[in-house]
């Protein structure tokens, strides 16, 4: 039904009884001043407004999203059956083809691949199987580095433990290392856990959590000492290895918790690129395995392994895309807000956490919206982005192309057309909160409209900046941009970006709230008579030196 709502709740729950105790007279404003509206001034903060949470529309979206939610039922798709879902590789390919069919299916117009790119080469792991033979034997737990290449069928090999920090020690192993697994990292640190894995944010943390971050800026201290690190080193120890026939490298996946969960990412830009380094096989083991080969070795008792990793590369297009699609709007269908999360993954689990979670979510808002029959003013953008992972390259593309060259600062017409972007990247935790990228106009909107969902944990707003996803693209231009505060869970000691990332790890009820949650922030952005509050526009980037 295409009714606006009629009930209203006010910042602090207080705006409606205020306004009935007024006199008429201070009450309704005056004829000229309900027709004139000031144009927002593009690049520069507007003054905070009166806003209200519309009650009716929350209503309606509550009983959507929390009574007949299909957000598992999405995950399911984009992990168990179509994950893991690494940039330009086929499986992201497929989740992106039952998506786009899925969002039709909702009614939802409009749904797209927008290409951007070149990115590079694809890539797939088919097959791996890895073993100690001797001196007893044991399988490992283990995965390829993405974009590295396979065994070419099983083999077997001793294993030598290097020490290689810089190109000085290539000349020590030089034709000694032809056939063999080589470890050439520290051995690993592992630690007792003694704090859980999964927690929730306490009230003093989401207290804490709202103080103004203070940068106190570089004082004259002396920098740390000794020459900066080679940032080719790595491709040229990869390259040596190659050069010297190894047959595969091992390394530990460390980074997480350590007790049996992996950490894989972190391929170079060159492993994807049309020309790769030389590089052998390269495996990434549990760190407890890691260590009990190193000490083997380092006690002189030979070790033996057997590997089978069948990898493939996927060259039919080196373009990556986005998936993008629309509700459209009706009086101000011109303007436009966005949500969104990234659609990528890494590949050592499904991608569960990081992030099909936010995906999921994202596609439940725009199922929501669509079901609920709530008028939308302005349309209502979905971007599934990829190339997150890699350095949000597929958001940053899209800013580019649409809205802004971040370098120069030259604004395209869209510029001045979009509301706000909400994304959703940290976990599958309940959102607790939102973080304001320091915009301290769009407070007291965001306060009103958080009012109707204290009950759901929804209560804090935090001045402070969050960065490393998507909406940073949008942030960097002007745009406002905004990425929520979630409840930590086991995201950032033991799921993301490890085996340990799949279904399993996810809570039911908190992508439910979550999609009810957004869903009304982005109802809202899309209903408001004004463009959400911007922040003034950062300065063109200084441009390198000897250029024009």
């Amino acid at each position: 039904m295409d009714v606006p709502s009629t009930r209203r709740l006010g910042w602090g729950g207080i705006a409606v009884v205020l306004t009935l105790a007024l006199p008429s007279a201070l009450a309704l404003p005056s004829a000229q001043s309900r027709t004139q509206k000031s144009e927002p001034v593009q690049g520069v903060a507007q003054a905070p407004r009166s806003d209200v949470a519309d009650l009716d529309a929350v209503a309606r979206i509550k009983e959507e999203g929390l009574q007949r939610s299909q957000v598992m039922d999405t995950l399911w798709y984009l992990t168990d059956v179509h994950g893991p879902r690494l940039t330009n590789s086929p499986a992201i390919r497929a989740a992106a083809a039952w998506a786009e069919g899925r969002l039709r299916d909702w009614g939802v117009t409009n749904v797209r691949e927008e290409t951007w790119g070149p990115f590079g080469r694809g890539w797939a792991n088919d097959r791996i199987a890895a073993n100690v033979l001797m001196p007893q034997p044991f399988p490992l737990l283990a995965a390829p580095r993405a974009w590295t290449p396979g065994t070419e069928g099983p083999v077997k090999a001793d294993v030598v433990v290097t020490a290689i920090r810089t190109e000085a020690d290539f000349a020590a192993w030089t034709g000694k290392l032809s056939g063999k697994v080589v470890l050439n990292n520290p051995a690993v640190d592992v630690r007792m856990v003694t704090a859980p894995l999964g927690r929730r944010f306490t009230d003093q943390e989401l207290v804490d959590i709202q103080a103004q971050q203070v940068n106190p800026g570089r004082g004259r201290g002396a920098r740390a000492g000794g020459p900066p690190p080679d940032p080719g080193f790595r491709d040229k120890l990869t390259a040596f290895f190659a050069k010297e026939g190894v047959v595969a490298t091992l390394e530990p996946g460390t980074g997480r918790n350590d007790h049996s969960a992996i950490l894989v990412h972190n391929a170079p830009a060159t492993y994807w690129s049309t020309t790769p380094p030389m590089m052998t096989p390269q495996l990434i083991v549990a760190s407890e395995q890691y260590n009990r080969i190193l000490r083997l070795v380092d006690g002189k008792v030979p070790v033996q392994v057997e590997l089978d990793i069948r990898n493939r590369f996927v060259g039919d297009t080196l373009d990556a895309f986005n998936l993008v699609a629309e509700l459209p709007g009706t009086d101000k269908a011109a303007e436009a807000v966005m949500l969104g999360a990234h659609f990528d993954s890494w590949h050592s689990g499904t991608g569960a956490t990081d992030n099909a979670a936010g995906s999921a979510v994202m596609m439940e808002v725009m199922r929501i919206l669509k079901a609920s029959g709530l008028r939308l003013r302005r349309t209502v953008r979905l971007a599934l982005w990829t190339g997150e992972e890699q350095g949000l390259l597929g958001s940053r593309a899209y800013v580019k192309q649409r809205f802004a060259d971040r370098d120069t600062m030259a604004l395209l017409p869209e510029h001045a057309r979009l509301s706000g972007y909400f994304n959703m990247d940290n976990g599958g935790g309940a959102l607790r909160g939102i973080f304001l990228q320091g915009n301290e106009a769009v407070r007291p909107v965001f306060a009103a409209w958080m009012e109707p969902f204290r009950s759901l944990g929804m209560t804090t707003l935090a001045m402070r900046n969050t960065g490393s996803t998507d909406h940073v693209a949008f942030d960097e231009v002007g745009l406002p941009g905004f990425q929520f505060i979630q409840d930590p869970l086991e995201y950032g000691t033991d799921s993301h970006h490890s085996n340990n990332d799949v279904y399993d790890r996810i809570q039911p009820e908190d992508l439910m709230k979550n999609a009810v949650i957004i869903a009304s922030f982005v109802y809202h952005t899309a209903n408001r008579d004004e463009l959400l509050p911007r922040k003034p526009l950062p300065r063109p980037r200084p441009r390198p030196a000897g250029t024009q």
